[in-house]
């Protein structure tokens, strides 16, 4: 491995998409809310299976941006539980690029963790399943 890969992601591959020019920051690098958007969206994958049911967002921790991510890259977004509690589930991402113009590939770009809250069909906190 080079310099500019890291080790193999931790968790399932939850979300994997392809940055867009749309996407883009005044820069021209990928515009971190959006990356971000695409963490929640992964995390909340995770989070329906650890659920077995609706849950929502109620906290992100901790988003670390490493490196930026270009244009034509594929993000690959690894997720697991790292805590579960009684209505609640905390879910790291570990965020990945390649990119076939530069030929590298498993770049960590961005990590964080993100807080999800089971509910009901009315919204309020529900208990995890067993």
């Amino acid at each position: 491995m080079s310099e500019e890969t890291t080790s193999e992601p931790l968790g399932e591959l939850a979300l994997q998409t392809l940055a867009m020019p749309k996407d883009t920051n005044a820069n021209g690098d990928i515009f971190g809310g959006w990356l971000v958007s695409q963490m929640d969206l992964a995390a909340g994958i995770i989070s329906k299976k650890a659920t077995k049911g609706r849950s929502t967002t109620v906290a992100i921790q901790n988003v670390t941006f490493l490196r930026p991510v270009s244009v034509g890259s594929t993000v690959s977004c690894y997720c697991y539980v790292v805590k579960r509690g009684r209505t609640s589930v905390h879910i790291a991402v570990d965020v990945r690029t390649s990119h076939q113009l530069n030929q590298i590939d498993n770049l960590k770009v961005a990590e964080g963790l993100f807080v999800f809250v089971a509910i009901d069909d009315e919204g309020k906190p529900r208990p995890l399943p067993d």
